[in-house]
């Protein structure tokens, strides 16, 4: 069996750790322990923001303990309230299926299943034993052990029926915390589960976990808990989102090109603080990368880094290096072949902020004058004058070759089948799509 190492110890210097409850530390340093982490399943991806729960679980597994990635089938048909202003959507049982398989391809990118090893992970469904549960027997047995008060008591109800909510609370939402701490006794009972892990707006729910143990199976039955900071952004916004929506690990979702941007370009700040969290690099590794940074910050090493590292454990090494050459493209760097290389989602998203013109199809398999091309059709130049001037001057680049007025295009210059790439001095570009 693999040693143990002090996991509180090593989430401590990363900043991971928001709250524990005493005796966690000791019970984990005592001998292997299973721990989990709930998964809200309603989108068939994970996103950044379910990053920090399972970096969790992936230094628990490599300190020798064994994770459990809980899925919240059941959970996610009720909706959690903390935090959150608004019910969720229920989900079928097919879709929860679905999204629980393709979370599972996810999280074993991170998490070992698959090996022999004693602390392997599991991944666990609360649907399976939620399922056949009557609401008599979830009140008679379970909701008898808490009282009203307790529950009232938590931050996250006091929120929502408190007098800043104008929605007020169901009591669907109001029974989530006994559902969620049924499912720590539910691990505890089957799996010796002793430690529960969440963000720290899961507080007042994964206590209800240790309560409703000690409660129902006697004082002597002891569950841990411990959260992680929410992660914010250094200038407040909301961490993971932008302004397309979330960032997912799905590359279908979330080009590896537009993720490898996301990190590469968070704030110093951030970087600072991310690159502890979402990677796996030692602490000399990350003091020597901080230093190196103060010195020369324009280099953007952390960002570097980070981006590097990251892109690599969610998508690949092959992937991180593709992303790395489409963002040279923007800075001059890259080849024609670099471009022709690209998917056209990736094509795509390294030139979404430029203008993509029109031009029909029919019309430019008739032929279309390199001149008309540029000026006309699609008004990368006002006038046939302009763009003469500019391409005598060698300014003129069709899919970053430099090209002469004599140039002739045509279905050779085709990316994707229906780009092409006109860039007019160092750094106006035009996609033009022809259509």
């Amino acid at each position: 069996m693999s040693e143990i190492k002090n996991f509180v110890a090593e989430l401590q210097w990363r900043g991971m750790i928001h709250d524990v409850m005493p005796g966690t530390e000791e019970q984990l340093n005592k001998q292997m322990t299973s721990g989990y982490v709930g998964i809200d399943p309603t989108a068939d991806s994970l996103h950044i923001g379910h990053l920090v729960g399972v970096m969790m679980l992936k230094h628990l597994q490599l300190a020798g303990h064994r994770p459990i990635a809980l899925v919240g089938g059941a959970t996610g048909m009720i909706g959690d309230p903390s935090g959150k202003s608004q019910e969720r959507n229920l989900l079928d049982e097919k879709t929860l299926l679905e999204n629980e398989a393709a979370l599972k391809k996810q999280l074993a990118k991170f998490l070992d299943f698959e090996s022999d090893v004693e602390n392997k992970a599991i991944l666990v469904n609360n649907y399976d034993w939620m399922k056949n549960f009557s609401f008599l027997e979830f009140i008679r047995d379970i909701g008898k052990h808490l009282t009203v008060n307790y529950m009232m008591a938590k931050d996250s109800v006091k929120k929502r029926i408190g007098a800043e909510s104008k929605s007020g609370m169901s009591f669907t939402e109001f029974s989530y915390q006994l559902v969620q701490g049924y499912d720590f006794l539910h691990l505890y009972q089957h799996e010796n589960c002793k430690l529960q892990m969440g963000g720290a707006d899961q507080w007042g729910n994964i206590t209800t976990g240790t309560e409703l143990i000690r409660r129902k199976l006697g004082h002597e039955n002891e569950a841990f808990a411990m959260t992680c900071p929410l992660i914010t952004k250094a200038d407040g916004s909301k961490f993971g989102k932008t302004e397309s929506g979330n960032v997912w690990l799905d590359p279908e979702r979330t080009t590896p090109y537009e993720f490898y941007q996301f990190w590469l370009n968070v704030s110093d700040e951030d970087a600072e603080k991310y690159i502890k969290i979402f990677t796996l690099l030692t602490k000399e590794e990350i003091n020597a990368l901080v230093e190196e940074h103060r010195q020369a910050p324009h280099l953007r090493v952390l960002q570097k880094r980070l981006s590097a590292e990251i892109t690599t454990m969610v998508h690949s090494e092959e992937e991180l290096n593709a992303a790395e050459e489409a963002s040279q493209i923007l800075f001059g760097k890259g080849t024609t072949e670099t471009l022709k290389g690209l998917k056209e989602k990736v094509l795509l998203s390294v030139f979404s902020g430029v203008p993509q013109p029109e031009v029909s199809r029919k019309e430019f398999e008739e032929g279309i004058g390199l001149l008309d091309f540029l000026a006309e059709k699609t008004g990368v130049f006002k006038s046939n004058g302009e763009a003469r001037r500019m391409l005598k001057e060698g300014a003129v680049q069709i899919n970053k070759s430099k090209i002469d007025e004599n140039y002739t295009i045509g279905s050779n210059d085709l990316l994707n089948d229906k780009y092409i790439l006109v860039q007019k001095g160092k750094k106006n570009y035009y996609l033009v799509k022809i259509v």
